[in-house]
């Protein structure tokens, strides 16, 4: 008879857990993990090398996902607010990156597109890429909160135009830097073994923890999203609240960027960032967060960001074709999109309540 209270307490206890919105990101972070660890336990392996330079470097699986999914988890910060505040999602971002990609290089590189020394300090160019880049951001936010366009359709005219304004920029010729301390910032940084992306992503979620902390950005921004005409008569402006999220996006939009484009050194406007609009809103999904914005969680979307570079790089460490991918990350979204469907979190918890009947019934006996 002691034994179910006992049972009682870890039913509720599990009850709880699942509620909390974190739980999916970890669940399907601990599923793939199982998965890997079962068909190849080698996966987890992480060796210290040296690269060409003769530098220490780390390399594994592992490594490789904190080292891309890096781009992702700052996408996913930006888009994570765009969506709680919208009640939408930005698909431009891919198209942004070109962009914010193609600015870098044209200041870097100057009109000559394989200039020998750099014509410019690399942190002007970070910073003029980061303005523009917010500008974009701005234009979307304009359509969004002023407009009164929807989301998806407001960032659709960015989506089709961007990667042509991007081969613009640098008159359609593929711009090289030459300067090897401009691929620090996606490679490694001389003496440390860690991919210097995982520090920028690190240090973005800290900015942003601090700002959300002090200020009432994150409040705001959950409240517009739950109900605008509510917030709206509590005093705040909806309108300048979606712009900020939408100019904050612009902003992790030029970091990614940055980092993407000093991995190589140069970009090709058709290919770079192409569908990373779509992993960044999966990341969100897959956080735990309503698509349809209000409350949210940005640690949450992070890690979804990290679980789907972890899907990725399981796809091909198990040959999965490139062209492939897209539709199991679709399987992916279906399941998401089941399992927040209110009818289906309805049979649920019917269910987990049907489980712990019998438990009470024993336990009031």
């Amino acid at each position: 008879m002691t034994a179910t209270p006992k049972s009682a307490e870890k039913s509720s206890f599990l009850a709880s857990i699942v509620k909390k919105q974190i739980f999916i990101p970890i669940a399907a972070l601990l599923l793939l993990a199982i998965f890997n660890l079962i068909m190849d336990p080698s996966f987890f392996n992480i060796t210290l090398g040296h690269n060409s330079a003769g530098d220490p470097v780390l390399s594994g699986n592992i490594i490789s996902i904190i080292d891309y999914g890096s781009e992702l988890a700052i996408l996913a910060i930006g888009m994570t607010l765009v969506t709680a505040a919208s009640r939408g999602q930005d698909i431009s971002v891919g198209a942004a990156m070109a962009i914010s990609g193609s600015v870098v290089l044209r200041i870097l590189c100057g009109p000559n597109a394989d200039a020998a020394t750099l014509q410019a300090p690399i942190i002007v160019a970070f910073l003029i890429s980061c303005l523009v880049a917010m500008a974009f951001g701005a234009f979307n936010g304009a359509l969004v909160s002023i407009f009164k366009i929807q989301p998806m359709v407001a960032t659709l005219i960015l989506f089709t135009a961007g990667r042509s304004i991007a081969a613009w920029i640098n008159h359609n010729k593929l711009p090289v830097v030459n300067d090897k301390t401009f691929a620090y910032f996606g490679g490694y940084i001389p003496g440390i073994p860690i991919p210097t992306p995982v520090f920028i992503a690190i240090a973005c979620f800290i900015v942003i923890w601090l700002v959300l902390k002090f200020t009432t950005l994150g409040l705001y921004a959950q409240a517009v999203g739950i109900n605008e005409k509510t917030s709206r008569l509590n005093g705040l402006n909806p309108a300048f609240i979606k712009f900020i999220t939408y100019v904050i996006l612009g902003l992790c939009v030029a970091v990614a960027a940055f980092i993407k484009v000093s991995r190589v050194s140069t970009i090709n406007y058709s290919v770079v960032a192409k569908d990373i609009e779509m992993d960044a809103i999966l990341a969100v999904a897959l956080g735990g967060n309503s698509l349809s914005g209000g409350k949210f969680s940005i640690s949450a979307s992070i890690l979804g960001a990290y679980v789907i570079q972890f899907l990725t790089t399981t796809l091909y460490k198990f040959n999965v074709q490139s062209d492939a991918l897209p539709a199991y990350k679709a399987v992916v979204v279906i399941l998401l999109v089941i399992l927040s469907a209110p009818i289906v979190r309805e049979k649920i918890a019917a269910f987990c309540k049907s489980l712990r009947s019998p438990v009470n019934a024993e336990s009031k006996s």
